[in-house]
Order: C-alpha cells, then sequence, then structure tokens
C-alpha cells in the first residue's frame, strides 16, 4: 500500500480510473437534450461565425451563462475536428478533463489537509460518483466548474489548515486560487465565489480569526481575478448593449433564486435524499461519515470540511430551482469525510460504522443497485431493441454493487466494500454508457430525424423545417439553419419551396393538411416517419417527414 502511495503513482492510478470511467460512451450517445444540445450548437456557431464574445442559439441571443465553456469547446473542436461535424466526443471531451483535474485535484489538496492515504481513496470516491460519471458524459459547464471548485476550496483549505500550524502555502497554490476563482466566473457565474464566501464566513465565526486571509494575498489576487473574467464581461455588456447582464440576472438567476424554474422546484430536503443515489457508490458510507466528521470537528480539516458543505447544501436547499448537479461543488468535501471515517482508528468510529442506522443505511443504499440493474434489463425492452448478449453482464454487474458490497460492511469490512462498490459501479458505467444508452432507439429521435431527412433530401438543398418537435440536438444534428416553425409556417414553406422536407409531429398534423389545403398550387407527399420518445417532454412522438414535389 505504501508503494502504491508514493512519487506519482496515485495520479497515475486516478487517470487510469478516471479514463475508464469517463472515456467509454462519449462518442456513442448522442446529443442529449436540452442543455447539451444548446451548448455545443451554441459553440459550434461561435466557430463558424468567429465571434468569440456573443453566444447564439440559431438567431437568438444566448444570454444565461458566460462564455467558458464555449471557448473551452472550440479550442478543442478546432484542434481534433471540425465545427460542421456532429460528433459529440471532441466537445464532452472538455467535461473528461473536467472531471479528471476535478479527481486530481481533490487527491492533491486532500493529502494536503490530511494524508495520502485518505485522499486516494476519496479521490477515487469522487471519481466514481454517479453524477460526475453523468456530468463527465455531458458537453456542459458542470464538470469544469468542479475542477475550478476544486481548486480554489482546495488552497483555501490548505491555507486554513497549514497557516494553523505556521506551514506556508506554496505561491503557486495562490496563483491557482485567483486563476480558478475567476474561470469559475467564466465558466458559470457566482456559484463557486458563493460557495467560498460560505466557507470562509462559517470558519470565520466559529473560530473568531481571520488570519488565513492575508496568507491569500487579495491585494495581489483581486485584480488577477478580476483580468480572467471582467474583459469578456466588458465586452459583451457593450455587444449586447447590456441585454446580457440584465437578462442573465434578471431573466435566469433572480427568478431561479425566487422561485421554482423550467419545471426544477423542489421543496428543502430534496438534495439530502437525492444524496443517496447521486453520489452513488460513496454514499454507502456518507450518513456513518457525517456523524463522524460531526464529532471530529474541533479537528481543522473536519472543520473546514464541514464548512465546505453545510453552509452552501443549507443554500442549495433553501433556493426553489434545484437540478441534481446543483451541489456537486460540495462533493470533493463529502468524499474526503467519507474517506477519513474508513480509516479512522478508534473504536467509537468503528461502532458508528457497525451499528444498528449504519446496517439499516446500507439496505436502504442496496436500492440504488437494484434499480440500476433493473434499468439495464427493462430500458432495453421498453425503448429499445430488446436485450443483446452484453445485457445480462451489465445487469449482473450492477447486482453485485448493490449486494456485494452492503455483506462486506455487515462484516465490517469498509475498505473492501468501497473497493467492490467503486469496481462494479465502475463495470456498471461502463455498461451503460457503450451499451445500454446507445441502444434506446426509442430515445434517438433526432439522429433517425436526420436521417430520414438526408435520405430524402440528399445533399440537403433546403434546410429541414420542423413542427412539433424542436428539440436543440435537432438543430445541432440538422445544422443550424434548420427551421423551427408552426404547422402553417411549415406547410407555406413547403407551398412555396417545391423540393423542400417538413417533419410535423402528430399534433400538428391536422393543422398542417389545413393549410396546404388552401394551397392547390402545391403537391406534398408523406415519404417517411418517425417513431420515438421526448423525453424532455415525458411523452411519445409520432413525426411524419414530408416533400413538396416540383411541379
Amino acid at each position: 500500500m505504501q508503494k502504491i502511495l508514493q512519487g506519482w503513482r496515485p495520479y497515475a492510478i486516478l487517470t487510469l480510473l478516471c479514463a475508464l470511467l469517463y472515456v467509454p460512451g462519449i462518442a456513442a450517445v448522442p446529443p442529449l437534450d436540452r442543455d447539451e444540445s444548446r451548448f455545443v450548437q451554441a459553440s459550434r456557431q461561435m466557430m463558424v461565425t468567429d465571434d468569440y464574445v456573443t453566444i447564439w442559439f440559431q438567431d437568438e441571443p444566448r444570454h444565461k451563462k458566460p462564455v467558458g465553456i464555449h471557448w473551452m469547446q472550440s479550442a478543442v473542436v478546432d484542434t481534433l475536428g471540425h465545427p460542421e461535424d456532429t460528433a459529440m466526443w471532441p466537445y464532452r471531451l472538455v467535461s473528461v478533463f473536467g472531471a479528471v483535474m476535478a479527481v486530481l485535484g481533490t487527491f492533491y489538496f486532500g493529502a494536503a489537509l490530511l494524508d495520502r492515504r485518505v485522499a486516494l481513496v476519496g479521490a477515487g470516491v469522487l471519481a466514481a460518483s454517479l453524477i460526475l460519471v453523468t456530468e463527465a458524459h455531458q458537453a456542459k459547464t458542470d464538470a469544469v466548474l468542479l475542477a475550478c471548485a476544486v481548486a480554489v476550496l482546495g488552497t483555501f483549505g490548505r491555507l486554513y489548515v497549514q497557516s494553523r500550524g505556521g506551514k506556508a502555502v506554496p505561491g503557486w497554490n495562490v496563483l491557482l486560487f485567483w486563476l480558478a476563482l475567476g474561470w469559475s466566473v467564466m465558466i458559470k457565474g457566482p456559484v463557486v465565489a458563493a460557495v467560498l464566501l460560505l466557507t470562509m464566513l462559517t470558519l470565520a465565526v466559529v473560530d473568531r480569526r481571520i488570519s488565513w486571509l492575508h496568507g491569500l494575498r487579495p491585494v495581489m489576487g483581486i485584480p488577477l481575478a478580476l483580468a480572467v473574467f471582467l474583459p469578456w464581461y466588458l465586452a459583451v455588456n457593450e455587444a449586447t448593449s447590456g441585454g446580457f447582464l440584465s437578462e442573465a440576472v434578471g431573466q435566469d438567476l433572480l427568478p431561479k433564486l425566487l422561485s421554482g424554474q423550467e419545471s426544477h422546484g423542489a421543496p428543502p430536503g430534496y438534495y439530502l435524499v437525492l444524496a443517496l443515489v447521486t453520489f452513488w457508490p460513496g454514499s454507502l458510507f456518507l450518513w456513518p461519515a457525517l456523524r463522524r466528521g460531526w464529532t471530529e470537528r474541533a479537528q481543522a480539516p473536519m472543520r473546514f470540511l464541514l464548512a465546505w458543505i453545510g453552509p452552501a447544501w443549507l443554500m442549495f436547499e433553501l433556493v426553489p430551482t434545484k437540478l441534481p448537479h446543483y451541489t456537486l461543488p460540495l462533493y470533493p468535501a463529502l468524499a474526503l469525510l467519507v474517506a477519513t471515517a474508513l480509516f479512522a482508528v478508534r473504536e467509537a468510529a468503528y461502532q458508528r460504522l457497525a451499528g444498528l442506522p449504519a446496517r439499516v443505511w446500507y439496505a436502504v443504499w442496496a436500492v440504488v443497485g437494484l434499480a440500476l440493474a433493473g434499468a439495464s434489463v427493462a430500458l432495453p425492452n421498453i425503448h429499445g431493441d430488446g436485450l443483446n448478449v452484453l445485457t445480462l453482464p451489465i445487469a449482473l454487474a450492477a447486482l453485485a454493487a448493490a449486494v456485494v458490497p452492503v455483506v462486506l460492511a455487515w462484516r465490517t469490512r469498509y475498505l473492501n466494500a468501497l473497493a467492490a462498490a467503486i469496481a462494479c459501479a465502475g463495470v456498471t458505467y461502463i455498461g451503460v454508457f457503450t451499451v445500454v444508452l446507445p441502444g434506446l432507439t426509442d430515445f434517438a429521435v433526432s439522429p433517425r430525424l436526420v436521417a430520414a431527412y438526408d435520405a430524402a433530401l440528399p445533399g440537403r438543398a433546403f434546410p429541414l423545417v420542423t413542427t412539433g418537435y424542436t428539440e436543440p440536438s435537432l438543430v445541432f444534428l440538422a445544422g443550424t439553419e434548420t427551421v423551427l416553425t408552426s404547422p402553417e409556417g411549415a406547410a407555406t414553406y413547403l407551398a412555396d419551396h417545391p423540393g423542400a422536407v417538413a417533419a410535423v409531429e402528430s399534433r400538428d398534423q391536422q393543422a398542417f393538411l389545413d393549410t396546404l389545403a388552401a394551397r392547390p398550387d402545391a403537391t406534398v407527399v408523406p415519404v417517411d416517419s418517425v417513431q420515438g420518445f421526448n423525453y424532455s417532454r415525458g411523452r411519445e412522438v409520432d413525426i411524419t417527414l414530408y416533400r413538396s414535389e416540383t411541379p
């Protein structure tokens, strides 16, 4: 064990683990609706138009999130692909990179706060968490934001703990702190800054001292952070005549703080319950670890980790709009808490892990693995082409992830239980992202619709016109010129453009046909149809492709 912990070996082990967890499936899973497809489409338009200041989705300004993730995606796609390609893996590589950096950063700072043994286990727990594996497979902001959070909070935690012993923090850590804080604002606004501020305020109140503030060198650091994000904010505000900030704050941020937006409202306690799933498989020891962390709060590392988690968690619970990934910036601290509990040598700590409440929790935890096993079998039957030769092994891996760790935990073999949970979960993830999800053909409405469009109109002489089904993934796959319109608009377009093709969802079909009836000069015929399930709206769709014939 000691040899594994030396030098570069932990970083190599964690990088390999991340590669096994995050890379499989990034090319196989089609673009997801709706956020991921909006991000990649906006990045594509940025590259095509060579406008790296304003953010657009087709001809609509996208004044919600900053530009940082689009710059990163554009850099990777420009290097490894082409803006007009529809391959998703170059865009998703940015999230893979962010997730890997978050895991390696958790080990680096965890080793400084605690020790290398605890840090390695904690980083492994974070790497295998369901929410991070999911985010690493999507071309969105959250994995990169997590990397920023680890750099910022990790540096502050190291400074907080080591300053109490009179030790100095390496100067490059402080430089990283301010650069990462500035870049986090470019990725997702003030999220990391808010978590940091709450952590600082909590420790200042509890300790009644802020001697650590001097170590951050704010006189040098604040201008540095401002230099990272302020130029773009000034440029976009100028380019949009103040529209970006007014819409980002007034129409996106504030409504989320005041009420549940976009059907994402939930009561307080939502994240507490959901952590069983989102932090899986590390959630096996979550509640015993939190209890131990609280009893050991007199220790500076424990106090810091609790200050990182508690106030920000409460903030997220009180905000009406809730999405599973919002609490992701707190998961590195949770992972390190779990690791400290497993390496506790005092009898009382192990008694908590072996007590009746903990054993009940282990049984509840097993439900997640059982659900994954059931989904691995049920989803291909309901929304795919049925079971194949690989489905059963995936389901068995998920079943093993549910049963084996619980049996080991009941036998007080806690490290073995966690190792088994991560290993079985890893096999399950690989199967889900390479076999199960790509095989859910009912969900792949946009790819099948675009294939039918290309067959009906080789060469794409006209853009695809669509009504009733207007998901962002369709725009990304069919092209920026895709016309999203009403049934009347689709009928008029076909009547005016012989040879054009329109996709009409069944709910819009009658209005479409009624409008065509008023245009006797137009000859429109159905050429194909696509059926599937629109998971963004939670309903089945039946789409017919019509082509207008040349007179």
